[in-house]
This record gives C-alpha cells, structure tokens and sequence, in this order.
C-alpha cells in the first residue's frame, strides 16, 4: 500500500459501508491487523491524527447516496467507543438525513463501560440508532483474554462480560473470536452460550480484519 495514499474515514466492502472513526484503542491485540497492515480492501485505515466530527460527516456526503448500503458499521483500526460521542452524533446525522433504512453495528471490544465512566453507554448506543453490537471476545477466561488482547484497563475481562450481559437487553449482540492458535474456539461459544448471545468465529488472515 503505497504510504501517500490518502486515508480512508469511511471505507466500504460490498453493500456494508464502514466508519474508521479513530485508530485509538484500549487494547493491544496480538492478532490485529494494525500489526501487518495499513489497511485493507485497497482502503488506508491508519490515521495521521483522530479525525473530526465534521471531517466524519464530510466524509460521508461523499459517498452516503453512491450505492444502497445495507448496513453502516464502526469498524477501523481503533475501538469505536474511545469516541463515543462522535459516534452518537454521526449515527443521529446519518438517520436524519438519509432517507432510506439502514442497520447500524458497532464492531467493539466491549469496553465501553470502563472508556466512558459515569455513561449509560448502550443506552446511548439504542437511542441514537444502533440496532447491534459485534463484541470481539476471544477468551472464556481472564488470563488467556489478557495475554491475547493485551488490555491497557484493569478488570477488562469482566467489564466486556459486563457490556454483554447489559446490551443484550436492549441491542441485537454477537460475541466473535478469531481463529489462533491461542483461542479455545469451544470454550468460547460455550461462554457465548451461557451468555445468551450468538456466537460467529472470524477467520485469522493477516490481510483481513
């Protein structure tokens, strides 16, 4: 990827259109792709400086009526609720002006909780319009979740069990896990099933997030 590429706020794979709001993240995962790559999908996700409000939005005009999205997702190289303000105001932006339906995901390592103390966070999430959460889990316990992901915050393990026990109240929820040799695939789904959420294994390509 040629490095004066210009970076990509918003980026698209098929019908999914995707928001880059931030490469800041609370966690330091042994198998993310900021490891190897810049980007993906002929798109630069690595940013130069945390992008604005309006730069997002900008951003957006550019591209909200080119095609019949299907989905809009905060995806990037960085955790969507390390700005969750920005979030809330582009998700409420998107569904004012945009006419046609859409379904919102936040793609999140369930953190939100300890990033944004005092916040009622997914009730935030469902009030501005996110119809689901996609929680990158990848441990049934806390050891291995903290040599795997490598957390920045203390008690993370228990706050992104935490997150889930409470979104799923009010959101649609999925718990992922990439396929490395360090993750337990079936203690996970059976951690997923205890939980009461589904389950969706991510297949580990350096190239692919």
């Amino acid at each position: 990827m040629n490095k004066n590429q210009k970076e990509s706020i918003v980026y698209w794979i098929g019908e999914k259109l995707y928001l880059n709001i931030t490469n800041k993240c609370s966690n330091s995962c042994r198998f993310c792709i900021k490891n190897f790559r810049r980007g993906l999908s002929g798109f630069k996700l690595e940013l130069s400086k945390e992008p604005t409000n309006t730069q997002v939005i900008e951003a957006l005009k550019e591209v909200m009526n080119t095609k019949n999205w299907n989905e809009i997702v905060f995806c990037g190289f960085g955790e969507p609720t390390e700005r969750l303000d920005l979030l809330l105001e582009v998700t409420t932006w998107i569904k004012r002006h945009y006419g046609k339906p859409l379904r919102f995901r936040v793609n999140t390592n369930g953190q939100g909780y300890l990033l944004n103390p005092g916040r009622q966070v997914v009730k935030e999430l469902k009030k501005a319009g996110i119809n689901m959460v996609s929680v990158s889990l990848n441990a049934s316990e806390e050891k291995t979740y903290t040599d795997i992901c490598q957390p920045k915050l203390d008690n993370a393990y228990f706050s992104v069990i935490d997150f889930i026990k409470i979104a799923k109240k009010e959101l649609e929820v999925e718990v992922t896990a990439v396929t490395t040799e360090e993750v337990n695939l079936k203690k996970i789904v059976e951690t997923a099933d205890k939980l009461g959420v589904k389950f969706r294994k991510r297949e580990y390509v350096p190239c692919i997030f």
